[in-house]
């Protein structure tokens, strides 16, 4: 019996009392706010120059001699090429020879036009022979000048044979070699002004109606990296068959170490801006495709962790705007996101 009595005393002695209440998680919250956020489509853009010029001989002939190189920056009128001009060079030749026959017999000409003038002024001759001797100075005088203009035209034509940069720029690709035949369809290279540039954008026709000039545009890197604000200064009035899309240009001013000619970048279109909730990158959880976020809930004299899904929009710095789930003043929970669970209280350290 004494040994029974103890036992049972020992058993209320281990009995504690009850199970006390889970302990409230410390976390920071901020507060949900409207703030401004734009409404963007990205597209991708092309970079062009406002001057850019393909250049292709105006005769026919092998390169003799090619003097630049991809890449280089060139002046307006340095030669860039030379094509054979031996042929031409021979014509202008002929030519020149022609025009000092042609010299020849006019100065003959113009000097018995003179001397018959003298003596038919002085009787001597008849007006027949006067007129002969006109008509003969006439005719001379208009053979000189047609082969003058003759030998300038194959001059002209002879300085083809130099290819030369028709403005200040930048020489592209160079597909050709020296003692290749060339002709008008040749390709030689472009020469492109690396200044007054332009992004090529093609929107979307359904977003036709949404286009107007001043939209704000932002061109950034294929890492999202911001590169030049700019805004929309030019609309076409057609649609381009080939992308069914309407091509809008903004100018591009920035140097040519940020972009250059024929160059793909992003390039973000804000169509408005309207007020909406944000909250921080690292408040967004995600599970099953779906992001949430944990939101501070009164209950009773403390607070609970309660788990909202959101929908997300582009991210404005380091916050995303939220387009449903969240409204303004909810408490955004930012810290200890990854122990937290559903219903858990929590305990409000700082806003």
């Amino acid at each position: 019996m004494v040994l029974a009595v103890a036992a049972l005393g020992g058993c209320r002695k281990q009995t504690g009392p009850a199970q006390a209440a889970p302990q409230a998680m410390p976390v920071r919250t901020v507060e949900v706010v409207l703030s401004p956020v734009p409404q963007t489509s990205e597209y991708v853009a092309t970079i062009k120059s406002r001057r850019s010029a393909t250049m292709q001989p105006q005769v026919d002939g092998r390169l003799t001699a090619i003097h630049v190189r991809s890449g280089d920056h060139v002046k307006a009128g340095q030669a860039l090429m030379n094509i054979d001009p031996l042929h031409q060079q021979a014509t202008v030749d002929s030519q020149k020879a022609t025009e000092r026959q042609k010299k020849a017999v006019l100065d003959y000409n113009t000097s018995e036009y003179g001397r018959q003038k003298k003596l038919f002024d002085a009787g001597i001759t008849s007006r027949d022979v006067y007129e002969q001797a006109d008509q003969a100075y006439e005719n001379a005088k208009a053979d000189y000048e047609s082969a003058v203009a003759l030998r300038k035209t194959q001059e002209e034509q002879l300085a083809y044979y130099t290819i030369r940069a028709p403005f200040d720029g930048v020489v592209g690709d160079i597909p050709v070699h020296v003692g290749d035949y060339v002709s008008a369809t040749t390709m030689l290279t472009t020469v492109d002004e690396n200044k007054d540039l332009e992004a090529y954008i093609y929107v979307p026709t359904e977003r036709a109606t949404q286009l107007r000039q001043g939209l704000e545009v932002d061109l950034t890197d294929t890492n999202g990296k911001l590169l030049e604000k700019t805004s929309i200064d030019f609309l076409s009035p057609q649609v381009d068959s080939t992308v069914q899309g309407v091509l809008v240009k903004a100018p591009v001013h920035s140097s040519l170490e940020v972009l250059r000619t024929a160059q793909l970048v992003k390039a973000r279109i804000v169509w408005t801006t309207q007020p909406m909730a944000t909250v921080p990158v690292l408040a967004v959880s995600r599970l099953g495709g779906q992001s949430f976020v944990y939101v501070a809930r009164q209950q009773g004299s403390g607070f609970i962790a309660s788990q909202i899904p959101v929908t997300l929009g582009d991210t404005v710095g380091n916050s995303y705007a939220v387009s449903n789930g969240l409204s303004a003043g909810d408490k955004v929970i930012v810290s200890s996101t990854q122990f937290l669970v559903n219903g858990m209280p929590v305990m409000l350290l700082g806003s």
